[in-house]
């Protein structure tokens, strides 16, 4: 099943690949690895910021981290023409907007790891970090970057 068939199987609209907000590319393939830059995230067009632990809820970061993955594919998609060329979601780097007292960033970034997962099944699965951090760009709850593996030939 290609993965496009995939997404609408499960009802997975791809948002549109958003522009760079400063001195960067969305995407960088070297090989066959791709590298994409941190990717915010918006829910319905709308920055989601705030801080877990103090403002932002654990289900609204999920869902954040979750949006983040989804922007992930949209740039990859935008870079690649296909997400077909995917072979395998190596790493996911997430950054969580996060109050000093705030442990749970792991859970947090599950919302991108799960949708990896769903998308491509056993080759969504992939080494991760999770880290708290005191401030996002323009304030966002949450960050995600990743390393992607290509299908040669």
């Amino acid at each position: 099943m290609s993965i496009e068939a995939r997404l609408s199987k499960l009802g997975i609209i791809l948002p549109q690949a958003a522009a760079p907000v400063a001195s960067y590319v969305p995407v960088v393939t070297l090989g066959n690895v791709a590298h994409v830059s941190g990717q915010l995230p918006f829910i319905d067009g709308e920055l989601v910021t705030g801080r877990l632990g103090e403002d932002v809820e654990m289900e609204l970061g999920i869902r954040a981290a979750r949006a983040c993955g989804l922007m992930i594919l949209a740039q990859l998609k935008a870079a690649l023409g296909s997400l077909d060329k995917v072979e395998r979601i190596v790493k996911l780097g997430g950054f969580v907007n996060s109050a000093a007292s705030f442990t749970d960033q792991p859970k947090v970034v599950n919302g991108a790891s799960d949708l990896m997962v769903d998308v491509f099944g056993e080759a969504g699965k992939h080494a991760r970090a999770a880290v708290g951090v005191p401030a996002l760009p323009l304030g966002a709850a949450v960050e995600i970057d990743a390393v992607v593996a290509l299908v040669t030939g």
